[in-house]
Order: structure tokens, then sequence, then C-alpha cells
């Protein structure tokens, strides 16, 4: 009797422990199943960025409406800087690409003052969260783009430098207009002081250098404040600590200036691809003559002005005594890619004319 017990205690014990090993192999079994179908959808929704290629960022500094056009998706990405409370829609953009395109914290811009270059730094911080932009073009809302978008992105992307206009510290900025605030010295000295137009085009170390900065951003803003206009332009009641004053025009000195300082000089080339046109003679202030560069009108839009901005293929810096000539992949090539200051009619009558002239080629 108590042998048949202890049989039948064994083979109690033994199918607990054959149940127990099932359950075990049952429940790895199925984690492997359910492990690798998770790491083949992710690995599936993975793959078209995995294949994605570098992209261009277009970063906009726009008031409001937006009238161009682009293409090839997959390499570019864009991001809008737009006064507060505007919303793009298809009533105020020609292109699908700028529908949800604005930045949620955008603030409102002053020409002449610091918050130009902070709403430049908000739109970098939002586009270097995408790893797969490599290169970030500063454009407005008046620019146009004077060739395709597979030219101007071979362009841009065939050197590791970027494309940043500057002068040195005895150019026209420091020789005339006397931009240099002493105030910032020892923090920016005057040897760092640089002058250049605001269209560049970064590569990422530098987009890098420019969101981090915590040192020169301060004394721009601090230091650069408009200066009060004349009674006959004056739009604000006079400052009562108007001495403290200085026409530093930010967003043409603090990526030059942030660069010098941070001594990667070289690894610029010096020039902006976006042409503007800058007019002596529309202002009657001598103080403002030369600020502003000349804005095209609709009458102005033809192909002979295309083609003549297309034609340039060097740059005179008189100040500097150098002239530039313009290349790519180490050829000869033009200097722009984009031009400025077109009014929307102006952009909207060379869109369409070019529009035109593509579905004459596809019937030709």
């Amino acid at each position: 009797m108590m042998k048949k017990k202890a049989s039948q205690q064994k083979l109690r014990s033994r199918w607990k422990r054959n149940l127990f090993a099932t359950l075990i192999f049952a429940f790895c079994l199925g984690s492997f199943v359910y492990f690798q179908a998770r790491y083949i959808g992710i690995t599936a929704s993975l793959k078209p960025r995995l294949d994605q290629k570098p992209q261009i960022a277009f970063l906009f500094i726009a008031r409001n409406r937006l009238p161009l056009e682009f293409g090839e998706d997959g390499k570019f990405s864009i991001y809008v800087h737009s006064r507060p409370g505007f919303v793009l829609s298809e009533a105020t953009t020609q292109s699908k690409y700028f529908l949800n395109r604005q930045v949620n914290d955008s603030i409102q811009v002053e020409w002449g003052e610091a918050t130009m270059i902070e709403a430049e730094r908000v739109l970098l911080r939002h586009a270097l969260r995408d790893p797969f932009n490599h290169r970030f073009v500063f454009l407005s809302d008046s620019c146009i783009p004077l060739y395709s978008f597979s030219y101007t992105y071979n362009y841009i992307m065939s050197t590791e430098t970027s494309f940043v206009d500057r002068f040195s510290d005895c150019s026209f900025a420091d020789t005339k207009d006397k931009r240099y605030n002493p105030r910032m010295n020892p923090v920016i000295h005057v040897d760092n002081w640089r002058k250049g137009s605001q269209w560049v085009v970064l590569n990422r170390k530098h987009a890098e250098i420019v969101v981090n900065d915590t040192i020169v951003l301060p004394m721009f803003q601090q230091h650069c404040r408009r200066k009060s206009l004349p009674e006959f332009w004056r739009d604000r009641p006079v400052p009562a600590e108007g001495w403290k004053e200085h026409n530093c025009i930010p967003d043409e000195h603090y990526v030059q200036t942030l660069l010098a300082q941070k001594g990667v000089d070289s690894e610029l080339t010096r020039r902006s691809l976006t042409h503007s046109a800058w007019d002596l003679t529309s202002t009657k202030s001598n103080e403002r003559r030369g600020w502003h560069p000349m804005t095209y009108k609709f009458s102005d839009a033809t192909p002979h002005l295309i083609q003549s901005i297309k034609g340039i293929d060097n740059i005179n810096y008189e100040t500097e005594y150098r002239r530039e000539w313009c290349t790519s992949k180490g050829k000869p090539a033009p200097c722009f890619l984009f031009a400025r200051k077109f009014t929307r009619p102006a952009a909207l009558r060379l869109l369409r004319e070019s529009i035109l002239l593509k579905d004459k080629e596809q019937d030709s």
C-alpha cells in the first residue's frame, strides 16, 4: 500500500514538472514571437528614415504670406517663424509644404532689435531636433529660388562649409556706421566684430554653435537697441535713457561675430547665396540710406532681371579690396541660388511664368 502511494506521488510530481516545463516553453516561445513581430514592425516603420538622404532645412522668417513652391519629398524640411497669431492656410500660401510648418513659440520681431536673431535661434532649435537636417538655410517671405530644387540641393550639399557672407572689423560697418558698441568689450572684442548678410546657410556644427550660445547673444540684447528716429520718423516715445541706444543691426552681425569668436572663420565660404540689390537713393534720411535692399515690384519681375542675377559669377568686396569668384565642386558657378526682395505680386508673376515655361518644355 505504501509503495503504491509513493508511486502515485512520483507520477504526480513528474506530471507537475512536465506541465511547468511546457508552460515555461510556451511562454518563451510566445515572448519570442511577440518581440520578433515588434522588431519587424519597428524596423519596417524606420526603414524609410534609415534610407533617407540628408535634408536641407529651409528656415523662413516671414510676416505672413508665402508664395513659394518646392519639390522632391524627403530631401528638405520647412520651418516658418511668422508673427504671433498668424496661421498659414491654403489662402495664404501656394504650397502644401508650408501648411502646419509654423513653429509654436514665435515671438514679435522688431527691425533693428535683437528679436530678429532670437527668432532665428527659435527656428534652428526646432530644425536641429531632426537628425536628418544637415544644412540650414535662412530665407524671408520675399525670397524666390533661382534654380530647380535638384540644382540647389546639390550646390549646397557639395561642400561641408557654411555660406556666411562677412566682412572683417575694418569694413564699412566700423569705419562709417560705427555699429560696434565699445560697451561690448571685453566679451566681444572689436577684432572679432563682423558684418554680413543675415541670409546664411549653416552646417549642423555651426547651427549648434548658434543655438548653444549664452555669451554673445546677451551682449547684443543689452547693447544693440534701435536708435530713436527723427520726429517725422518716430513711431514711439523717446526712451528715457536714450544714451543706451545703439544701432548695431543685430541680424547683420550676430552670426558672423559669434562664429569669429568661436574661431571657425576657416570653415566658412565667405559669401551669401541670396542676392539683394542695395538701393542707396530710395530714402530721404542720410542715416537710413542703404539700410534696406531694393524691393522688386510686379513690373520689375521679368526674365531679363532673373537672368541678370543668375549671370553673376563673382562678388567685389570694395571695403576689403578683394573679389570672390564663385565656385561649386571646384568649378566656376553662379554666385546666387535665391534672390530678394520681391513683392507678393512680383513673386507670383515669376512663379506663374516659370510653371508655364515648364509646361511648354514638357509639351515640346
